[in-house]
């Protein structure tokens, strides 16, 4: 593995109704719903699509391994700030922390890893150079 050098990517959102429970507090699975959403705008940002990333190069990014804490509630209308660090790169995934900010609370964390496969087989495949060039 390498150690990435590319800085942690911040993507805004807002909580909406639908992301709620009854008492307005953002439901626990929805933090990987905004996880999912900074790390498809941050790939983004790099010039990766992903439909392009499948079409071209035959490859997807896939979640093999996610792990959460959860340490204060986001309610309705919040502003949040979800981020993307790559902890490191390795020829086929990509170990991730994120996090779910309001201002500068810390609200939820994320452990993430990514892996990529083969878009057809979904067999474990390497990361295409073209991505992996720009994490340098």
């Amino acid at each position: 593995m390498r150690e990435p050098t590319v800085k942690p990517y911040r993507h805004a959102t807002r909580v909406y109704w639908e992301d709620t429970d009854a008492g307005g507090i953002v439901y626990y699975a929805n933090y990987l719903k905004y996880f999912e959403r900074a790390r498809t705008e941050w790939l983004r940002s790099l010039g990766v699509e992903q439909g392009v990333l499948r079409e071209q190069l035959g490859a997807i990014f896939i979640v093999s391994r996610t792990a959460m804490r959860y340490l204060r509630p986001a309610r309705l209308d919040d502003m949040l700030e979800v981020t993307v660090t790559v902890r490191d790169a390795a020829r086929a995934s990509l170990h991730l922390e994120q996090r779910a900010l309001r201002g500068a609370e810390l609200l939820a964390q994320g452990d993430v890893r990514i892996a990529c496969v083969d878009a057809p087989t979904f067999k474990p495949r390497r990361i295409p150079d073209q991505v992996l060039s720009l994490l340098q």
